[in-house]
């Protein structure tokens, strides 16, 4: 018979089985590709069978699925929530919210997502249909909100929001996919040129598009 630790800790390691399977999921598919791995690796990485691996996730797909929600889109909602609370300049709530998602990001295996996604999607529509719907859409809709917000309170000269967002968050995406490409050869590949420092780049990026952004003292 069990005693009560015992089905504790296993209570405890179902719990976490998600969690563990999204991980195993990720460093695999970063590793090999999505189309080249294997559900059953993806159970054995975690130590678990394959039956196990679709009691939780019914095909790889919807894995991939889970691992862009969690990676990606947890990341979105929580911006969301922060903005609608947030009551300082429009600057600061731009510069926090992407400040933000960068640390979570760029600094975790979750960067990956974004090669990981530019590289399978042309094989896989539904993906990329369920890319489109939960990441790009929410995070467009999201900046777009604050830079409107800075337009009407006169932080933000008139310009195309469609345009402004694209500026802002299309060089992030090319910094964690260049962190997975060539960022992750040897220097010696590469000529002997340093790596991007993606913390210097964000700091610059925000710098460089929020001035471009910022009113003229004339037009407030």
């Amino acid at each position: 018979m069990s005693t009560p630790a015992e089905t504790s800790a296993r209570r405890r390691r179902k719990e976490a089985r998600p969690q563990e399977l999204l991980d195993a999921a990720l460093a695999l598919f970063v590793e090999k590709g999505f189309a080249a791995t294997r559900a059953e690796e993806v159970a054995a990485h975690a130590g678990v069978s394959k039956g196990t691996l679709y009691l939780y996730f019914p095909s790889k797909e919807d894995l991939l699925k889970a691992v862009i929600a969690h990676c990606l889109s947890s990341r979105i909602a929580d911006g969301a929530a922060r903005a609608a609370g947030f009551s300082g300049s429009t600057t600061d709530l731009m510069r926090d919210i992407l400040a933000q998602w960068w640390v979570a990001i760029y600094d975790s295996q979750a960067s990956a997502v974004f090669k990981l996604v530019m590289t399978e999607v042309r094989n896989f529509p539904d993906i990329a249909d369920y890319y489109m719907r939960e990441v790009v859409q929410p995070a467009t809709e999201l900046l777009g909100s604050i830079v409107k917000r800075g337009i009407d309170n006169g932080e933000f000269r008139h310009v195309d929001i469609d345009s402004a967002v694209h500026s802002l968050v299309l060089p992030l995406i090319m910094i964690c996919i260049h962190k997975h490409s060539l960022g992750a050869c040897p220097p010696a590949c590469l000529g002997g040129t340093l790596p991007v420092d993606g913390h210097a780049f964000i700091r610059n990026h925000l710098d460089l598009l929020l001035d471009g952004l910022r009113a003229s003292p004339a037009a407030r």
